[in-house]
């Protein structure tokens, strides 16, 4: 079997990625209202990615037809495939990472440095440094 996560972590997958939400990422507003141009970016990035998915796996599975697939084996598919597969087309998780991917790009990422703490690894010595001019 092909392993579940082939596709999002392979380079050529995170490029196109990358290059369709710089595309499209000031168009993403955090609201609850959606706009309409949304539906065209969604479905859009769906028929990429199926695309994708479909060429990666023709390249490991010569012949290989997903519409014969998916119906030859839908109660074989593994729950982690498949719920991988579900998110690709899950419009909620595609809007945030939209928002993710812009408030990054705008410099409104996420700053967890406040919560962070730096403590050494050993304690420090209490001789005084040793300066090679003074010896």
């Amino acid at each position: 079997m092909i392993s579940s996560c082939f596709v999002i972590s392979d380079d050529d997958f995170q490029l196109i990625q990358r290059n369709f939400m710089d595309k499209y990422y000031r168009e993403f507003d955090d609201t609850e209202e959606n706009k309409l141009v949304y539906t065209p970016i969604f479905n859009e990035y769906i028929c990429l990615v199926e695309k994708y998915i479909e060429a990666k796996l023709l390249d490991r599975i010569p012949g290989f037809n997903m519409s014969a697939f998916t119906l030859q084996h839908k109660d074989e598919i593994a729950g982690d495939i498949f719920d991988m597969l579900l998110t690709f087309t899950d419009f909620l998780a595609f809007k945030e990472m939209f928002l993710d991917y812009r408030a990054e790009k705008e410099g409104r990422g996420l700053d967890l440095s406040a919560g962070l703490v730096v403590t050494p690894l050993s304690k420090p010595s209490r001789s005084p440094p040793q300066n090679s001019l003074w010896h």
